[in-house]
């Protein structure tokens, strides 16, 4: 064969060989990706609030804002609520992950479903001293709670002041079994006793005292009779988690509290930026009165000498032990509450990173 034919052969092999390394690179190629790892989705997490997007959510919504859930690996979802003890049922349900509650209707949960399969459990306190409070106009003569023997009291069926009454009314020689209760909708709470239709309600200090305000009555005609201020050491709301999330997913739970830890020292740093992170979810509040509401909160339940001496997030033991007794007389559940079923503290953040509270 003539010396051209030659090379045409030799380039045929060396196609040949060219082609066979291509199709091993692929392969190992291949099998390498198959076999390296993959990146794992951030966790996702459904969160209930215990009532509607006004300033304490802040809390929550800044974390969301910051980016902070997500520096987390956490993809965290927060929805409105309508109470506490919804947001205790929709947890247990497994609706929700986490979310947002009174500690006392907490209690009154586990209290009254023994056997329930799936119970959530405090993981973060958050306000440490209950906010409910009585409130009375001055014109009506109340002055102290001995003055509210006999008198129309007026509050939702499921408000926390109302049923924590009982414990108000023990700690000031009140006869409990003669309060007189009127039940209404939260929206025609305060409007009632504006008209005088009650001579007093129970609800969220910084609540009601803002819907008093509304309805054109100055804080220098209201009566504020708040629980912590007359011998009730309840506590307050709590960040709740699913049995599931406790049993399944204990290191998502402690990065949600991490990253909430950090933006609760943001918010209480300056409340007025916190405020606009609420405007920014829901256009239709009123960005001044949910600056103030945030820092009445901040004030009266959350960075309060109790929370301060037992630090941020933490409880006392004693203290949730007396709560939980004193929950379950004047609930009357079906069991008596035992504290250790309704709180575990050992997804909590480090000392330093609860150390939120501005100087």
């Amino acid at each position: 064969m003539p010396p051209h034919g030659s090379a045409l052969i030799f380039t045929y092999q060396e196609a040949f060989m060219f082609a066979s390394r291509r199709i091993r690179w692929i392969a190992a190629l291949v099998m390498a990706t198959l076999s390296a790892p993959s990146f794992a989705e951030d966790t996702k997490i459904k969160f209930q609030l215990d009532w509607r997007f006004e300033g304490p959510a802040a809390l929550f919504l800044v974390a969301k804002s910051k980016g902070y859930f997500t520096q987390e690996k956490l993809d965290v979802t927060i929805d409105a609520g309508n109470g506490s003890g919804n947001a205790v049922n929709r947890v247990a349900s497994g609706a929700y992950d986490m979310g947002f509650a009174d500690m006392a209707a907490l209690m009154e949960f586990v209290g009254n479903n023994p056997t329930a399969p799936s119970k959530p459990v405090g993981v973060m306190m958050v306000y440490n001293d209950t906010p409910a409070a009585v409130f009375a106009l001055k014109k009506s003569g109340i002055k102290t709670p001995a003055d509210l023997a006999g008198k129309k009291l007026g509050a939702p069926v499921f408000d926390a002041g109302r049923r924590g009454f009982p414990v108000f009314a023990k700690a000031n020689q009140l006869d409990n079994a003669k309060a007189n209760w009127i039940s209404m909708d939260p929206a025609l709470r305060e409007t009632m006793l504006a008209r005088g239709d009650v001579d007093a309600i129970t609800g969220f200090y910084f609540t009601s005292l803002l819907n008093l305000n509304a309805r054109g009555i100055k804080d220098e005609d209201i009566v504020v009779m708040m629980f912590p201020n007359y011998g009730v050491k309840l506590y307050g709301n709590a960040i709740i988690a699913s049995e599931a999330m406790v049993k399944q997913k204990p290191e998502a739970i402690k990065g949600f509290l991490r990253a909430f830890a950090k933006a609760a020292k943001d918010v209480m740093a300056d409340p007025d930026a916190a405020a606009k992170v609420v405007k920014e979810r829901d256009g239709l509040v009123d960005e001044k009165l949910e600056a103030r509401r945030l820092k009445l909160a901040i004030a009266s339940a959350i960075a309060t000498p109790n929370a301060k001496a037992e630090g941020f997030g933490q409880i006392s033991l004693p203290r949730l032990s007396l709560m939980a007794s004193q929950v379950s007389d004047a609930y009357a559940t079906k069991t008596r509450i035992d504290p250790a079923a309704v709180w575990n503290g050992t997804f909590l953040p480090s000392k330093a990173e609860l150390n939120v509270f501005p100087k």
